[in-house]
């Protein structure tokens, strides 16, 4: 059975996508889903996708149809200047179409296509396409990462507004690294009352690996 693909976005860059899609390639691995992965642009590369490369050598693991696969051909774009994809390309070579056709080839390969995003959900692609448009264009379960530090109550509230405008499946965790403290004194409170149920990435993902394969199935 093929299941919708999973597309792991965040509140920013650095909030921590990898981290969570690597979390999620061992979560679904552990239900024997033959999981793929797709890091269709990755910027900031010198030499190999690092990004890309990590998120392979864990589906490999699990999906020996990935076995044979480059950093490279799970990455359609990589570009050396660590920006948002639209600036990085400095001569505007991005096509869509072809990230589409990426996307839509690897899941040839696998039942469950996990996808990482670049920088946030409103990072433009092109001038006039954003990452959120992506997710929505190959009909992904969208996975939103949100920071732990001042200020993330914004950008969750800001980030679930823009999926829910645009009527995307979703669900959304909270990375927790170095400010514990901080967050339990001056976030937590706020999610305890609004969101009840919020998850942590590196304690709930199991959890939503069972929700998301019991709703899809």
């Amino acid at each position: 059975m093929r299941f919708r693909p999973i597309f792991v976005s965040a509140t920013g860059t650095d909030v921590g996508k990898t981290y969570t899609a690597l979390r999620l390639i061992k979560a679904f691995g552990a239900h024997n889903i033959r999981v793929g992965v797709c890091k269709p642009i990755e910027t900031g590369v010198t030499g190999v996708p690092q990004d890309a490369q990590l998120l392979l050598g864990a589906c490999r693991q699990i999906n020996p149809l990935f076995a044979s696969l480059t950093p490279h051909e799970i990455t359609t774009y990589t570009f050396s200047l660590p920006a948002a994809p639209f600036c990085a390309d400095e001569d505007q070579t991005i096509q869509v179409d072809k990230i589409i056709h990426a996307v839509k080839t690897l899941q040839q390969r696998c039942d469950l296509l996990v996808i990482e995003g670049a920088g946030g959900l409103m990072t433009p692609i092109t001038s006039e396409y954003l990452m959120i448009d992506l997710a929505h264009e190959i009909g992904a379960y969208t996975l939103l990462v949100t920071h732990d530090k001042l200020g993330c109550i914004n950008d969750t509230l800001l980030s679930i507004e823009a999926l829910q405008n645009r009527n995307m499946p979703f669900d959304w965790c909270i990375n927790i690294r170095k400010e514990r403290e901080e967050f339990d004194m001056l976030s937590k409170p706020f999610y305890d009352a609004r969101f009840p149920h919020w998850w942590e990435a590196d304690q709930g993902m199991d959890s939503f690996a069972h929700g998301f394969l019991k709703e899809q199935l």
